[in-house]
């Protein structure tokens, strides 16, 4: 029998066996009772019939089984198709990447790289086979430790014509990167990172010296960003605008709504050019050479947030608060833009991330949505929900844990300084390449901050049995709600922010510690106390 039935049929027995002993005596006898007196008294005692709530347990109890194996169902059809998706990808990523370092070769010995103006002449077959080789294998076309321009600042653009994006492109400043300190060849860049001859692993020299940029031809075009809603900026950057104008003949970008403002204050601004809509956005790295911004820390990220692609350097004016970023004091820009516009100059490579949601309904991993850079971190918390927040984090195939707490911080290590390192993580180097995995609030003394490598691939899901919602934020902005089901996959971007250093960046980065955090500042120990004898 059914639960329904077992309850019902134990009501007629109760109310059965009280009929048959409530029954007033009749002489020492107990009274007949008629047919209609009998259904009268059953449905009288009906009502009063004590509400079993067995049925109710064991339904709630069956959608659980059926949520629970539905979820695991799911996690495992999802592990094994993106197992076999990444496989599938990576083997198209490796082909692909051959055909394109392929082609790009092709391209620049048959059209003349600026900086690799030496043509091979090879007879022999088998020799071009060979030297076509080691020149994929390396990651610039110059046979020196450089790099060039035209790879790390390189971004295809869909849907437009092929000669007006040469002529731009033509148009930009080109330069070279170099490792060592002030050029010296001691400290140049090596490929090999691991070599292991004769049975025996070493290390080679890294990429630990400073990077410089050198500009092999002169700046044409800077985008000047500024903090808004500050008259002391918005005075300072007509009048950088100006002095770039007038001593260096350099043409000026602004956004539109400095351009307004400049406009408003007088007519000699109308040189000042600037954008109308998002697909000239998408082209602005193909026209500036370079970036200046006038604020603090929030104004680098709103620079950084204009560019999808590569980015020009950078060039940080300090007008905000902290400025963990903004190296350059702005009471003597003009001699710190004449060594920059001259180089060459230090410069910090500050990785951002590349992050994209993917909605519980999407009919496959492809079927995402717009990919968000951040330089500084994704923050996932619980929002306006009273519940903990529930997550469940992967790195690559790999499971790492189940976040329960007030959320959890993927932070760039420029980023390490910001909300991460209020969280409890810890301050890293902005040179050092990796992915920093910040709980915030954990319901557990032993969940510790991780650092992780950048070439991994983190993915932070909601699972189904999730009290509540979770809140995604980018940079401190564009809020996503992530519901039971939706995932979010973060990776490393391809593109850096090339940010000028005033000094170099190890040097930089502790001044910003020391000034802004006041890290480790204590009062010295007294020197006339006890000693060791």
């Amino acid at each position: 029998m059914f639960p329904d039935e077992l309850v019902q049929q134990a009501s007629v027995d109760k109310v059965n066996i009280d009929m048959a002993f409530s029954r007033p005596k009749e002489n020492g006898h107990l009274a007949p009772v008629t047919a209609s007196k009998s259904e009268k008294s059953s449905y009288e005692l009906l009502p009063q019939t004590p509400v079993k709530t067995t049925d109710d347990h064991l339904v709630e109890f069956s959608e659980t089984l059926r949520t629970v194996a539905k979820s695991l169902r799911r996690v495992a059809e999802a592990k094994a198709a993106a197992q076999a998706e990444a496989a599938e990808w990576k083997r198209k990523y490796e082909l692909e990447r051959a055909r394109s370092l392929q082609y790009e070769h092709e391209v620049l010995r048959s059209e003349g790289c600026p900086c690799c103006s030496k043509d091979e002449k090879m007879e022999n077959p088998s020799d071009k086979f060979v030297a076509r080789s080691r020149a994929m294998q390396q990651t610039e076309c110059c046979g020196t430790s450089g790099i060039c321009s035209h790879e790390i600042l390189r971004d295809e653009v869909a849907g437009s014509n092929s000669n007006s994006v040469r002529k731009m492109v033509a148009r930009k400043a080109s330069f070279k990167l170099s490792w060592g300190c002030n050029g010296d060849k001691s400290g140049q860049h090596k490929h090999e990172v691991v070599s292991f001859e004769k049975g025996d692993i070493t290390t080679a020299e890294r990429s630990s010296k400073q990077i410089l940029l050198k500009w092999e031809s002169s700046p044409q075009t800077v985008l000047i960003v500024n903090k808004p809603n500050s008259t002391t900026v918005r005075t300072l950057c007509a009048e950088m605008v100006r002095w770039l104008k007038k001593q260096k003949n350099i043409n000026v970008f602004v956004e539109p709504r400095v351009r307004n403002e400049l406009l408003t204050e007088s007519s000699y601004f109308d040189y000042v050019q600037t954008w109308e809509d998002d697909e000239e956005i998408k082209l602005l790295h193909t026209k500036v050479d370079l970036v200046i911004t006038l604020g603090g820390d929030g104004t680098v990220l709103w620079a950084a947030s204009l560019f999808k692609g590569p980015v020009p350097p950078v060039v940080p004016f300090s007008l905000g608060s902290l400025g963990f970023m903004t190296a350059f004091h702005i009471e003597h820009y003009q001699d710190c833009l004449d060594t920059i516009l001259k180089g060459p100059f230090s410069i910090t490579l500050r990785h951002r991330l590349q992050c994209h949601v993917i909605r519980e309904a999407a009919k496959d991993e492809l079927e995402t949505e717009e990919p968000i850079l951040v330089l500084n971190e994704i923050t996932i918390d619980r929002g306006i929900s009273s519940y903990l927040t529930y997550l469940e984090c992967y790195c690559d195939s790999s499971f790492v844990t189940c976040v329960q707490g007030d959320g959890l911080i993927l932070s760039t290590t420029s980023g390490s300084t910001a909300y991460s390192l209020a969280a409890g993580g810890s301050m890293v180097h902005p040179q050092v390449p990796a992915i920093l995995f910040t709980p915030i609030c954990p319901h557990s003394l032993s969940f510790r901050p991780l650092i992780l490598p950048e070439y991994v691939t983190l993915r932070v899901q909601v699972p189904f049995n999730s009290r509540g919602h979770a809140w995604a934020s980018f940079d401190g902005k564009d809020r996503k709600q992530l519901s039971a089901g939706d995932a979010l996959i973060c990776s490393m971007a391809p593109w850096p922010v090339p940010t000028a250093c005033q000094v170099d960046s190890t040097t930089d980065f502790l001044r910003s510690i020391h000034e802004g955090l006041h890290w480790n500042l204590r009062k010295s120990q007294s020197f006339d106390g006890p000693r060791d004898s």
